[in-house]
């Protein structure tokens, strides 16, 4: 950092003056603003003090009867404990039917609670570098297509510029040809390269073979050819012939939560197996060649990536897991016309075929996620926070109307966020309005910059990153965060079962030192 803080070129004495009388300014704001800012500090201390005091209610009640229990048992009369356990002699036959019914309710409760959901590793694709696409290059080949005019090259340029992509994103090979190639081989390679990658990567990190996997779900939204892509992966690794396998498509970005709620569910009845999920996107046939603004935007925003995460429902995998799945939440606008519309693969007037963001996105997305947190609040919100919420609801109800809503602080509920890397913008409304700090938003915001939207994948990257950073610890709570057309909002919460070491071949391995970076803002 520059010590003088004077402007480049000026002389030494004025730079002082100006230093100086910016420094008094200071001094007097400061000064003025230090009874707010103590005030401020006071607020957050009363607010944590509450927090732990309601948290540690039940506890800070039993100590003391603990203690008068304690004292009265250590008082008591031999001779009265041998008349209570004759008593207990006498009465055999209630002592046996209490048992019976602890012994059944036991059995019963250990034989219809949802098993555990371990996620035992997981997998993210990483493009070779002769597929990235810097700035300069897109807008060179973007011109050289001959599809776009000035106007429409002017706009993919400013959205560029806005978002949050660095340099080094990826395009598969099909989009860096001239003319470019979307034939439906070209997407076959697309989609080999990423899935396979991704698997490959993953059996040789688990050691596990693919003949032990009981269940697979992939999911893809825009490219669904026959055979499926889940019977790509059928063939390629030879799973055996009873797999249970799902392909899902058209279900947007928050696919990779709703594949992994499917699998979960599947695992529940299928006892003793593997699960592979498998997401991605497949850009090749879906580049849009068009001048309508709206449909330019995806442009400019998806790249190529993917994920693969192996789940069991193995007790003896607890060992070895890094997670497990605490609540899955779903959501889906779909009712209503406006959500159902913003995210909508169409054709333009001149009967190019692309995916059109409407303007109303952003609002439905705020909407579709306080519909989402409305039901996960409950069961993840430490008691603290739902009584507040609660409180404030009551007062706006019956007393007045123009209070604002206590926004809960999910902050207190979970130590990791992974919010779907939609876009720059996707990212600062979800900060605002979680009242979330740029630290728990960094996850999002580098693997935007470093890879793009990767769709239902986005998650597992930033989860990715967080692993490569060293800072998941045991027992730590991950909330992912998803956002996908039709229009839908879908949150998976997962519980850290050990203090995770940065993979050697995961996606961040070779550059993870040099980020966070600073944005442009």
């Amino acid at each position: 950092m520059d010590g003088g803080g004077g402007r480049p070129g000026g002389g030494g004495g004025s730079t002082l003056v100006e230093t100086n009388a910016f420094d008094v300014g200071v001094q007097i704001h400061n000064s003025r603003r230090l009874p707010d800012f103590l005030q401020s500090v006071k607020l957050k201390y009363v607010k944590l003090g509450y927090h732990y005091l309601i948290s540690n209610l039940l506890t800070l009640c039993l100590v003391p009867v603990m203690v008068v229990v304690i004292v009265e048992a250590s008082q008591m009369n031999p001779n009265d404990l041998r008349q209570l356990w004759l008593h207990l002699q006498y009465n055999l036959v209630s002592v046996i039917i209490c048992s019976a019914f602890l012994v059944f309710g036991s059995t019963v409760f250990i034989m219809t609670r949802p098993r555990p959901v371990y996620l035992v590793d997981y997998s993210c694709y990483r493009p070779p570098d002769a597929l990235k696409v810097p700035y300069d290059l897109f807008m060179k080949h973007s011109r050289l297509t001959g599809d776009f005019d000035e106007s429409s090259l002017e706009f993919q340029r400013k959205i560029l510029e806005r978002s949050g992509l660095g340099d080094e994103t990826y395009v598969p090979e099909a989009m860096h040809s001239i003319p470019p190639r979307p034939s439906m081989s070209a997407a076959r390679e697309e989609a080999e390269q990423v899935m396979f990658g991704s698997l490959d990567n993953l059996f040789a990190n688990t050691k596990i073979n693919p003949k032990q996997i009981g269940v697979l779900v992939v999911n893809c939204s825009l490219f669904n050819p026959t055979p499926s892509l889940s019977a790509m992966i059928v063939n390629k690794y030879k799973l055996r012939g009873n797999i249970r396998s799902f392909n899902l498509g058209g279900m947007g970005c928050s696919a990779g939560v709703i594949a992994v709620d499917l699998a979960k569910d599947l695992l529940q009845v299928h006892r003793n197996t593997y699960a592979v999920v498998v997401s991605t996107e497949n850009i090749t046939q879906n580049w849009y060649f068009g001048n309508k603004k709206s449909m330019l935007i995806p442009n400019c925003l998806f790249r190529v990536g993917g994920s693969a995460l192996l789940l069991s429902n193995k007790s003896k995998d607890r060992r070895r897991a890094k997670y497990k799945l605490v609540h899955v939440v779903r959501t889906h606008k779909g009712s209503d016309d406006k959500a159902f519309n913003c995210v909508y693969q169409e054709q333009d007037d001149a009967g190019k075929t692309g995916v059109s963001l409407s303007k109303d996105l952003m609002a439905i997305a705020g909407g579709a996620l306080k519909t989402n947190i409305t039901t996960l609040g409950p069961i993840v919100l430490p008691i603290s926070e739902q009584l507040l919420f609660f409180a404030t609801l009551l007062i706006k109800k019956l007393v007045n109307n123009k209070v604002k809503p206590y926004i809960p602080d999910f902050k207190l509920a979970f130590d990791h966020f992974c919010i779907h890397a939609g876009g720059r913008a996707v990212i600062d409304e979800l900060e605002k309005n979680l009242q979330l700090l740029p630290s728990h938003v960094e996850a999002s915001r580098m693997t935007l910059h470093r890879f793009g939207n990767t769709s239902s994948s986005s998650i597992w990257y930033e989860l990715a990153y967080i692993e490569a950073k060293g800072r998941m610890r045991r027992g730590h709570r991950v909330w992912q965060i998803a956002f996908g057309s039709g229009f839908k909002c879908n949150s998976a919460v997962w519980e850290s079962l050990r203090s995770v070491n940065p993979a050697g071949n995961g996606p961040w391995a070779d550059c993870i030192d040099r980020y966070p970076v600073k944005l442009v803002a």
